[in-house]
């Protein structure tokens, strides 16, 4: 990576050679403007407001505007005269807790690379003692012509810079809060909570910028002469008074679906309210149909209903023939005891008659 600026570190009496990279980078893209009558480009001369001629860069020097309008050159041997002592040092000044440091004051970010053999040992040493002490060094330097607040932390085994804006560039966020007393009752709350637990961490590398992307595809689809289809946004609902306690539920909801969570597991009522349509529409309860349907070709009977009155019909006629059957054992039997009751009086009467006569 190219450096934009050559340097060294003040760490007390030690000085650590280094360059300085540019740790971010821009990929935003950038549109020209054109005449839409001819698609000619529109390009800014710059022209003097006292003789409308156009000058070169070479012509053009700086100035300060006082109050009334009066023009104050200014030359760059004016500036390089005035006493600068981090023109060509980031001077730290100070070693503090990184929570210290106020995120609005965060600006540009920059690599520090060691700038030869000979700072590699004293570069090692910083990074080390700040990778201990768990702090981040304060300190200042000039860039462009001003002098800038910095902040010098570890990432992975390099010191990077964080430009820091001075505090006095900090507005007071005077007026932006909301005006009105606002109650946040604890469900709403919980629900905030519960919301956040099931965002949960992100991996950060996965985030990317889909408007570039689209923006991109754009640019191709027009470039190609194919017709580029208009995309559906979604209504964010901006501007609208909402259910609070229902928009936190859809998205609690949402996030889970999102994630694949919930599946399988219990929910709270409003959750189960929601499954109980989807397992009423599952029920094959609507069965009646078929039943009837012989009636529409007819108004014969089922099948299954005759077959179930032929066995019906055969069990009462096997029974019917078993009855008879029985009655009719039973008659024959009292026949036969009737017959051998009868064969025994009428021998009984024929052996008692000789025994009369003998006696006589």
């Amino acid at each position: 990576m190219r450096s934009i600026w050559n340097g060294a570190i003040s760490f007390g009496l030690v000085s650590i050679p280094i360059k300085l990279v540019n740790a971010t980078e821009n990929h935003s893209i950038h549109f020209r403007q054109i005449h839409l009558a001819d698609g000619g480009r529109i390009r800014y001369r710059k022209v003097c407001e006292l003789d409308e001629e156009e000058v070169s860069g070479g012509e053009i020097g700086k100035a300060y505007e006082d109050a009334d309008g009066t023009m104050i050159p200014i030359t760059d041997e004016d500036l390089a005269q005035l006493p600068l002592p981090t023109a060509k040092t980031i001077e730290i000044v100070a070693f503090v807790p990184a929570d210290e440091i106020d995120p609005l004051q965060m600006d540009a970010a920059y690599y520090l690379s060691a700038n030869g053999v000979p700072a590699a040992k004293p570069y090692t040493l910083l990074r080390e003692a700040l990778k201990r002490s768990n702090k981040v060094a304060v300190a200042k330097y000039a860039l462009r012509g001003r002098e800038r607040l910095g902040m010098l932390r570890v990432v992975d085994d390099v010191i990077a810079m964080h430009g820091l804006l001075w505090p006095d560039e900090i507005r007071a966020p005077e007026g932006v809060a909301p005006d009105s007393d606002v109650t946040v009752r604890d469900a709403e709350l919980d629900l905030a909570d519960a919301l956040m637990d099931t965002l949960g961490e992100v991996d950060m590398d996965s985030l990317h910028d889909d408007y570039r992307e689209a923006v991109e595809e754009l640019i191709a689809a027009k470039a190609s002469g194919e017709a580029v289809q208009p995309s559906e946004s979604e209504d964010s609902g901006g501007g609208k008074v909402i259910d609070l306690i229902a928009a936190l539920e859809s998205s609690v909801r949402a996030a889970k679906k999102s994630r694949g969570e919930g599946e399988g597991e219990a929910e709270s009522e409003e959750d189960m309210a929601d499954v109980h349509p989807i397992k009423k529409k599952a029920t094959p309860r609507k069965t009646a149909p078929q039943k009837s349907s012989p009636k529409s070709t007819g108004g014969k009977k089922s099948t299954a209903s005759t077959a179930k009155k032929t066995t019906q019909k055969k069990t009462t006629s096997k029974s019917t023939s078993s009855a008879s059957s029985s009655k009719g054992t039973s008659s024959a039997n009292s026949a036969k005891k009737q017959t051998s009751s009868g064969s025994r009086s009428t021998t009984k009467k024929k052996t008692a008659a000789p025994r009369k006569r003998a006696s006589a």
